[in-house]
């Protein structure tokens, strides 16, 4: 290679952060309105309808998304028996969909009726079970309780009695069948407390736990983490989720929300997440939580960030991931702009305003706010626009520690000395006769 291809390749380098020109091998995902339908595939049970109805609440103006979001729950609902919030997604689609998404009476009317006879007949065969003393029947009486109430969305009575089943549990798999039910009506209710102290319990049975139900306690653990702003645990926790899960736990999460909680939010407080064997599977997924963090450990920081821009709006429609999106799009970028400053000695603010897409102005003030929290060693020449890294003298640091540890070396040599000639000639022995 000649000497003008070699420099032209480092200069190709140097600038493929953050040059519009600069080619990319990979195209950027453009920022597309969320697939409710694909979105909505992804999960089963209430948590479908949860997601979907969050969806319509916070899609902001997009009527066409709120209306389909609506129209998908209104259809999902009627498969259920939830009559209390049938009636409040009829209240919000407030007839903007036709007739055939309106009230039906007739439907909540015999779902009404044969909830009550169910709900009789449990009854009588729990105070059956009691009367004879069954435990294993009586467990399975609480169990069918916290079902039907958990259908018709009761949430906290169906909590209660999957809770009572423990005093009947006679097996270590009654019990961790007991947690999941604890923790998946936990994570329904919001109450993520509640959500750790039965994954810890749960995990005491080790010897009785199946590998899918590992992975369901990970996941459980991870959202709680997440929920308690515990990113670096929660991040933890989903990577250690394993393939097994599949798409087995879809009434909670999908494997692509693992992806993409354990991606984004590893990539961020810990090291790289792409050598983790097991967890790259999950990130085929979501290629653009791939992309992303191979730009960022690659440098190509205007990608990444770009990455990041496009997934935003649909990361915001996330019902667990929403309120944690400031914090983690800061943190990334934080961590890019000290990453970038890391190897030099010197950086010029024009070339990095470029690579981050930013203006010189407004790079200043991101620069000057890690400096004060003391996260980059630097200093900037406001009127050069040259960022100066203070870079610890190492062989200075070296040569001090030297001579500490001499300095050291000798008082501990000093003292060693001296006790040993005062228990030679019984100075601390004659001291003690005096007295």
């Amino acid at each position: 290679m000649e000497p003008d291809e070699d420099l032209e390749q480092i200069a190709d380098e140097i600038y493929a952060n953050g040059d519009e020109n600069s080619q990319r091998h990979r195209p950027i995902i453009s920022s597309e309105q969320l697939d409710i339908e694909a979105y909505a595939a992804l999960y089963s049970g209430r948590t479908k309808i949860m997601r979907l109805l969050f969806i319509a609440d916070r899609c902001g103006g997009n009527a066409s998304m709120q209306l389909e979001a609506l129209r998908m729950a209104y259809d999902e609902i009627k498969k259920g028996e939830n009559t209390q919030l049938f009636r409040e997604v009829v209240q919000k689609i407030d007839g903007r969909l036709g007739s055939n998404y309106g009230p039906d009476p007739t439907w909540t009317d015999s779902v009404d009726r044969r909830a009550e006879l169910r709900k009789e007949k449990l009854e009588n065969e729990l105070n059956a079970y009691r009367t004879n003393l069954i435990k294993e029947s009586i467990r399975m009486g609480y169990n069918d309780f916290g079902d039907f109430y958990y259908a018709h969305g009761q949430l906290g009575e169906a909590f209660k009695n999957y809770v009572r089943t423990r005093d009947y549990c006679t097996t270590a798999k009654h019990i961790i069948y007991m947690c999941l039910n604890a923790i998946l009506v936990s994570i329904e209710m919001g109450q993520f407390t509640h959500v750790t102290s039965y994954v810890s319990k749960a995990e005491q049975s080790q010897e009785s736990l199946e590998v899918v139900t590992v992975a369901k306690l990970r996941c459980a653990a991870g959202l709680a983490h997440l929920e308690a702003k515990k990113y670096k645990l929660a991040a933890r926790k989903f990577l250690e989720v394993g393939p097994e899960l599949g798409n087995n736990y879809t009434e909670v999460i999908a494997p692509q929300d693992v992806a993409t909680y354990g991606g984004l939010y590893y990539f961020v407080w810990q090291s790289k997440v792409i050598d983790n064997i097991n967890f790259r599977n999950f990130l085929e997924l979501v290629p653009e939580i791939r992309e992303l963090i191979h730009d960022f450990y690659t440098s190509h920081y205007a990608s990444c960030l770009e990455y990041l821009g496009n997934l935003k709006a649909n990361l915001l429609l996330d019902i667990h991931l929403h309120d944690h999106i400031k914090t983690l799009y800061d943190q990334i970028r934080n961590k890019a702009l000290i990453q970038y400053t890391h190897p030099f000695v010197s950086v010029d603010l024009n070339m990095m305003a470029n690579a981050f897409k930013t203006s010189v102005a407004g790079l200043e003030k991101e620069l000057e706010a890690l400096i004060t929290d003391n996260q980059i060693q630097a200093r900037i020449d406001s009127h050069n626009k040259i960022l100066y890294a203070r870079h610890a003298d190492q062989r200075n640091a070296t040569f001090q520690r030297v001579l500490q540890t001499g300095r050291e070396f000798d008082r501990d040599v000093r003292s060693m000395l001296l006790r040993a000639s005062l228990l030679k000639h019984e100075y601390m022995l004659r001291t003690s006769r005096k007295h």
